[in-house]
C-alpha cells in the first residue's frame, strides 16, 4: 500500500511511518518540522526563505498584525503547492489536522481539493486543537481542559490565538470539508476521543504509536541525586498548566537541596529534548489531561516516572490495576507531595518506570498500532 502523511506536530506520524515500513508499505511524510521541534520530514515545506531573513520576519509580524496571516503561513503553502505533481498515486492520505499543511485556509482548502482529487482514501485524525474539540472545551463542561487557564484569566487570551482559529468561520468550513471528504476521522488519546463523543462525533480511537525499538528502556539510577526535568514550550506551556510545575520545582529544589537536580529548557529541538529526558528520574509533562501525548509516552517507555494526565477514565479505559504515570493536578501543594513521595521512595519510582515501559509495550508497540491503522483505511 502507498500511504501519504501530512503533518506533523509531535512525532506521531514518524512513528506510524516507522510502523508501517516494517510492515513493508511505501510511506511518504510532508510537513513543515512544526517549527523550533524540527521534526524529520520525506518531503518538507518549512517556510526556509522567511525563515532565514530577518527582514522578512519582521514584514511577516506587520502583516500579521494587520491582516491576521503570516508570511510564514504563506510560504508553507506555496511549497506544499509545489510538490503536488509528486503527492498522487497513494491508496491513503492522512492529514493529521484539518490545518495540516499550516497556511492560509483559504488556499489549503484549494490545496487540498487537488490532492484529494489525484490519491484514494481520505482520513483525518484528530490528536489536538481542532473545531468541534475546542467548541466542547469552551462550553467547560470537563473537569478541567487545556482552556482552564483561559477561563480563569482572560488576560492570557494571546497565547490561545491559534487554539481559539478554530472557531473562526474560515478554519469551520476548512474543517467541514476536510471532515466530510475523510472516509473515517481517527482520535490518538482520550482527549480526544471522549469530548467528540459528547459532541455525538463518530470517531475511532487508535493509541499514539511508540517506536519500542528505538527507545531503550534503562533502569533509574540509584544514585544521588534525583534529576527532575521540565521541558517548557513557548507556544503550550500555559496552555499545559506550566506554572504549577515550576511553583512545585521552587519549593521542592528548597526542601531536599543536594538530594535534587533540577533542569528545566525551553522550546528546544526534539532531538535535543530527548537528551535532557534520557538523563531524568522524573519527567514533567503536562498538567490539564487526561491521557498521555507523545511527550509523556517516549519518557514513559524509557522507564521514567511522568507527570501527565492519567486520569480515572485512563486507568478504566486501559483496565490497569498498576500505577503507570503521576496524575498531574493544577495544584501545586499535591505536585510537592508526590514529588516528595517518590524522593523519599526509590523503589516506588522504580517501580513506576517499570511498570510504565510494560504498558506503553503492551498498548502503543509502533508495529501493533501501525496495524490497527491498516485496518480501519482498509475497511473504511
Amino acid at each position: 500500500m502507498r500511504i501519504l502523511l501530512v503533518g506533523e506536530f509531535s512525532r506521531l506520524h514518524n512513528s506510524l511511518k516507522e510502523g508501517l515500513v516494517v510492515l513493508g508499505h511505501e510511506v511518504t511524510l510532508v510537513g513543515s518540522g512544526d517549527d523550533f521541534k524540527n521534526f524529520p520530514v520525506d518531503l518538507s515545506i518549512a517556510a526556509r526563505t522567511v525563515g532565514s531573513s530577518g527582514f522578512l520576519k519582521l514584514v511577516s509580524r506587520i502583516v500579521n498584525k494587520f491582516f491576521g496571516f503570516t508570511l510564514e503561513s504563506l510560504e508553507k503553502g506555496r511549497r506544499f503547492e509545489k510538490l503536488l505533481p509528486q503527492l498522487k498515486g497513494y491508496d491513503v492520505v492522512q492529514l493529521i489536522n484539518s490545518d495540516a499543511i499550516e497556511t492560509l485556509p483559504g488556499l489549503e482548502m484549494r490545496l487540498y481539493k487537488r490532492l484529494f482529487a489525484q490519491n484514494g482514501k481520505i482520513f483525518l485524525l484528530i490528536c489536538g486543537d481542532e473545531t468541534p474539540v475546542v467548541d466542547e472545551w469552551l462550553k467547560n463542561n470537563q473537569r478541567y481542559s487545556v482552556m482552564t487557564p483561559y477561563f480563569e484569566d482572560e488576560s492570557l487570551e494571546p497565547h490561545y490565538r491559534y487554539t481559539l482559529k478554530y472557531t473562526s468561520g474560515k478554519y469551520r468550513e476548512l474543517y467541514r470539508y476536510v471532515s466530510e471528504n475523510a472516509s473515517a476521522l481517527l482520535t490518538s488519546d482520550l482527549d480526544y476521543k471522549l469530548i467528540l463523543d459528547k459532541a455525538g462525533i463518530e470517531t475511532t480511537l487508535i493509541p499514539n504509536p511508540v517506536n519500542i525499538d528505538k527507545i531503550k528502556f534503562e533502569p533509574l539510577s540509584e544514585s544521588d541525586p534525583i534529576t527532575i526535568f521540565y521541558g517548557a514550550n513557548k507556544y503550550s506551556s500555559v496552555k499545559k498548566g506550566g506554572k504549577y510545575f515550576e511553583q512545585a520545582l521552587n519549593i521542592v529544589k528548597e526542601k531536599f537541596e543536594n538530594k535534587l537536580k533540577i533542569e528545566t529548557v525551553d522550546s528546544l529541538p526534539y532531538s535535543e529534548y530527548v537528551e535532557h529526558v534520557k538523563k531524568a528520574h522524573i519527567v514533567l509533562d503536562q498538567i490539564y489531561a487526561f491521557d498521555q501525548g507523545y511527550n509523556a509516552l517516549e519518557a514513559m517507555a524509557r522507564g521514567k516516572v511522568v507527570f501527565t494526565g492519567a486520569e480515572s477514565e485512563f486507568y478504566e479505559h486501559y483496565g490497569l490495576s498498576e500505577k503507570v504515570a503521576v496524575n498531574a493536578l493544577p495544584n501545586v501543594d499535591y505536585i510537592v507531595a508526590e514529588i516528595s513521595r517518590l524522593v523519599k521512595d526509590r523503589r516506588e519510582m522504580s517501580r513506576m518506570g517499570k511498570h510504565a515501559r510494560t504498558f506503553v509495550e503492551r498498548e502503543h508497540d509502533f508495529r501493533q498500532i501501525a496495524a490497527r491503522y491498516l485496518e480501519v483505511w482498509t475497511k473504511a
